[in-house]
């Protein structure tokens, strides 16, 4: 169990770490015509695409909250998941 519970915790470090690059990525120049930026699109886009359509349908402004929520989330499960299998 403790591998299984080592191994996703690398997964879903992993998955924020990419959010995170992402992230970055947009504030940079031509960062978003990138082919690892479609790469890391391509990774986060599940995870994201459904929180942010429910931040647009109850908070519509300039700035995406989604990465920071989708981080939040991803390092709660990681808690969750080390408690349930540890």
């Amino acid at each position: 169990m403790l591998t299984i519970a080592i191994a996703i915790n690398k997964i879903l470090g992993i998955l924020s770490f990419a959010i995170l690059a992402q992230c970055l990525m947009t504030w940079v120049p031509g960062g978003t015509q990138n082919k690892v930026y479609e790469i890391l699109t391509t990774i986060t886009d599940p995870i994201q695409y459904p929180i942010r359509n429910v931040m647009y349908k109850y908070i519509n402004g300039p700035i995406d909250f989604t990465p920071v929520i989708s981080i939040l989330l991803i390092n709660l499960a990681r808690r969750f998941i080390f408690v349930i299998l540890l």
